[in-house]
Formats: C-alpha cells, sequence, structure tokens
C-alpha cells in the first residue's frame, strides 16, 4: 500500500469520526480546513503551506460575505412576504408547493415531532450538501489544475455577492416564516428531521453567529448546485451529462418541501447562476484576447 493510499485512508476514518461524533463541517472555514489536511494527505508535507498561499484571498472574502451576509437584515428595510406567495400560487394553481408537498409527504398538519420518513433522510443528505460541494469541487480543481480552480471559485465568489447584493436590497421571508407570521398556511420548518433517528447533524467549526432569517431571495441553495450543474455540462461532452440537473432540482424539491424557500427563489438561484457563468465566462475572454 502506498504512503498516499495509507494517508488518505486515514484522512477519511478521521473525516467520518468528526462528522460522527462532533458534526460534518459546516461553515467555509472549517470546510476550507478539512480540504487543507486532504491536500497535506494527498502530496504529503514537501511544503504544508503552499495551499494557503493560494487560498487565503477566496477564504478573506468568504469571510467578508459570511460577516455582511449576517449584518445585511440589520439595516432597518423590512422583509418582503406577498410576493413570492403570490408567485408560487399563481406558478401551481392557488396553493403554494410548499403546503402542498408538507401535506402529501409530512403529515396534516406536519410537525418537527413527527417520526422522519426515507425521503426525509434523502433530502436532508441533498440539502446539507450544499455546504460542502462547491468547495469540495475547488479543492479537487486545486490538486488537478490550478486555472481551472481559479475559474471555478471566480464564478462561485460572483455568485455569492450578487446573492448578497440582492439581499441587502430585497430582504424577503421564507416560507417557514411567514407562516409564522400569518402570511401562509401553516407549514414546519423540518431541514433537520431526516438526520433524527442516526442523530446526525452539520457543526460550525469556526465562523459562527451570522445567520440571516430573510436571505431568501434568490435561493443560493438552489443557485450553487444549479452551477456545479452548469460548470460540469459546459466541461463535460458526454449526452448523460445533462442528468447532472438532478442535482439542482432535487435541492429545489428539497428546500421547497422544507418550507425554506419558494420556488420562484430556486428560479431565481438559477437565473442567478446562469448570468454569473456566462458574464465571467465572457470577462475571462475579454481579459485573455
Amino acid at each position: 500500500m502506498s504512503r498516499r493510499t495509507r494517508a488518505m485512508a486515514a484522512y477519511a476514518v478521521a473525516l467520518l469520526a468528526w462528522s460522527w461524533f462532533i458534526g460534518i463541517p459546516n461553515d467555509p472555514a472549517g470546510v476550507i480546513l478539512w480540504i487543507w489536511v486532504a491536500t497535506l494527505a494527498w502530496n504529503g508535507l514537501q511544503d504544508p503551506w503552499e495551499f494557503w498561499k493560494d487560498w487565503w484571498k477566496p477564504l478573506l472574502l468568504l469571510v467578508v460575505y459570511w460577516l455582511v451576509r449576517g449584518l445585511a437584515d440589520e439595516i432597518g428595510i423590512a422583509p418582503h412576504y406577498s410576493m413570492p406567495i403570490r408567485v408560487d400560487e399563481w406558478f401551481f394553481g392557488g396553493t403554494t408547493p410548499t403546503v402542498r408537498l408538507q401535506e402529501a409527504w409530512c403529515g396534516d398538519p406536519c410537525t418537527r415531532d413527527l417520526p422522519p420518513r426515507w425521503w426525509d433522510a434523502l433530502m436532508t443528505t441533498v440539502y446539507a450538501s450544499h455546504f460542502l460541494v462547491a468547495l469540495t469541487l475547488a479543492g479537487v480543481l486545486w490538486l488537478r489544475d490550478k486555472l481551472e480552480w481559479a475559474r471555478w471559485l471566480r464564478r462561485y465568489i460572483t455568485l455569492l455577492f450578487c446573492g448578497l447584493a440582492i439581499y441587502i436590497v430585497y430582504p424577503m421571508a421564507p416560507p417557514w416564516m411567514a407562516a409564522r407570521d400569518g402570511y401562509l398556511d401553516p407549514v414546519a420548518r423540518i431541514t433537520r428531521r431526516g438526520w433524527e433517528d442516526i442523530d446526525l447533524h452539520r457543526q460550525t467549526m469556526l465562523m459562527f453567529g451570522m445567520g440571516n432569517k430573510v436571505a431568501a431571495m434568490p435561493s443560493l441553495h438552489a443557485g450553487i448546485a444549479f452551477l456545479v450543474a452548469f460548470w460540469f455540462i459546459t466541461r463535460l461532452r458526454s449526452p448523460w451529462r445533462w442528468l447532472l440537473l438532478l442535482y439542482p432540482l432535487a435541492m429545489s424539491l428539497a428546500l421547497t418541501y422544507f418550507a425554506e424557500h419558494y420556488v420562484i427563489d430556486a428560479v431565481a438561484g438559477a437565473l442567478v447562476a446562469l448570468l454569473v457563468m456566462i458574464g465571467v465566462g465572457r470577462w475571462e475572454r475579454r481579459r485573455a484576447a
């Protein structure tokens, strides 16, 4: 067994143990820290600080995003409630999909203490992948091709800041908050329910306490999932590559069912991701020319 194989096996065991006993890394800084350890296991310890020579700037931008996003709901603009409800009702015949899905798949009424079903576990896993997939892709690209790593992070971080700009000027209440405040039929925020039977959860490691409950339009959970799919679709040549769109569609379904987002939020996230792919691509071509 090679040194690399032994090191990667030890890394996998350590990460699985951490995730099981402490929690799956949830914040960008914590995820990047685990990616750094993975690169040490892969490359060895010849230059353990090479990683940070490239990654400190993206990490700084992610910290800025995290902090400003957490403060964006404190500037005094009242959150919007009615628009997404009316749009989803118009799309789906008078009732929002969140209400319909929870009645059909959760219970009527749907409450957090109901026992999870198998699809709850599946959709909680899809939801939680949001916190890992984009940065894990960046870690793999950094090991394989630093030019592609830079291109991916350029799109990813641009998408985050586009979403942030919209959150500042258009704070919007998600379905669970609208239901709590009487704007929507009762729905429950059941995002974590799928993992309750196995006692698995996400754990913030470094970047604590900067949540924003009205950062709903666009959905960056959906937007980043669409960005990942668009990235691979534009680089692969197999006709099967279009199946990658099942990932953002599954993410959008989970977000709607869990009362985290409206369908229109996911549509907006997909649109912003597409515009970022096009806009950043054009900027790179002009820069190269």
